[in-house]
């Protein structure tokens, strides 16, 4: 099999197409063959209205996906979003509020507060991250680190919460790592075949874990590199070093070790962009509750 007939087995669905399939699976998952607590308990005539709040501080994300269980469940629900994306909420803030058929608001409840506090705790530890490099110029960016099935949807959630995306997938930038490196033959190698065959023109990354392999890199500048694990006088001094390059300086990248301790001192060294796997592997979910209006 041709390697493009191997490509087309994997040709990406669009956002909508990813979130929908996503949200109707939860929804399988979690209902099942039926919410027999819910039809047991609730007249099928039964309605009212119902609040999702914020229990700490957060930054929000999630509402649209929020808001989408809810009419996947059942359309006639009304929906009302009652803050947006990349906004502060505070504990006891109300940030949805439904109204319709008790039985449709109590089955979506957990999937939909699933969705919005796993979203939400996202943009939280990105903000955290943003606010520490605040000043210092650095940009902080993501990881292809995401949950299964959920890349569009972690990945708005950064850019919520003040960060960046670094690439959706393997199809639209190319980054050559220490394996890619290793299986080419070197640095050198591995940049030279993308070069020959980039005819799309993609953005090209390379990852150097010492100053002796940035000058490789160097040789024919890739648009950005990936100081990886590097020491603070190491990180200096690739900033330095890149910096006399003037218009075909790459932007440079750093990655490893980089926690809510480290990354301010990462940031000041003067390097462009700061990847966090965290953001996306590590964020503990937001506290959201949904309450029945009584």
């Amino acid at each position: 099999m041709s390697t493009n007939a191997r490509s087309a087995r994997f040709q990406a669905p669009t956002r909508d197409q990813a979130v929908g399939a996503l949200i109707r699976t939860a929804l399988a998952e979690d209902v099942g063959s039926g919410d027999w607590t819910t039809i047991w308990t609730i007249p099928a005539a039964a309605e009212g209205a119902a609040r999702i709040v914020a229990k700490e501080p957060m930054t929000v994300a999630g509402l649209e996906v929020t808001q989408q269980v809810f009419h996947e469940v059942d359309p006639d629900l009304s929906v009302k979003l009652h803050s947006v994306d990349g906004s502060t909420a505070q504990p006891e803030q109300a940030l949805v509020q439904i109204r319709g058929r008790l039985r449709s608001i109590l089955t979506a409840e957990r999937v939909a507060l699933n969705f919005l506090g796993r979203l939400s705790g996202i943009a939280t530890l990105t903000r955290a991250f943003v606010d520490a490099v605040e000043g210092t110029g650095a940009r902080i960016i993501d990881t292809r680190k995401t949950t299964p099935g959920w890349r569009h949807l972690e990945k708005e959630a950064v850019r919520a919460g003040g960060g960046a995306n670094h690439r959706m997938g393997l199809w639209d930038m190319v980054l050559i790592k220490d394996n890619h490196i290793a299986a080419a033959g070197g640095i050198g190698p591995a940049l030279r075949a993308v070069r020959d065959q980039n005819r799309a023109g993609l953005p090209v990354e390379v990852e150097v874990s010492t100053l002796q392999e940035l000058e490789e890199a160097l040789a024919a500048p890739p648009d950005r590199v990936l100081l990886d694990n590097m020491t603070l006088d190491a990180l200096r001094a690739a900033v330095a070093r890149t910096t006399a390059l003037d218009d075909e300086r790459p932007r440079l990248e750093a990655s490893g070790n980089v926690n809510l301790g480290t990354v301010k001192d990462i940031a000041a060294t003067g390097v462009d962009l700061i990847s966090v796997g965290a953001l996306t592997h590590s964020a503990p979910s937001a506290d959201v509750s949904l309450r029945v209006d009584s």
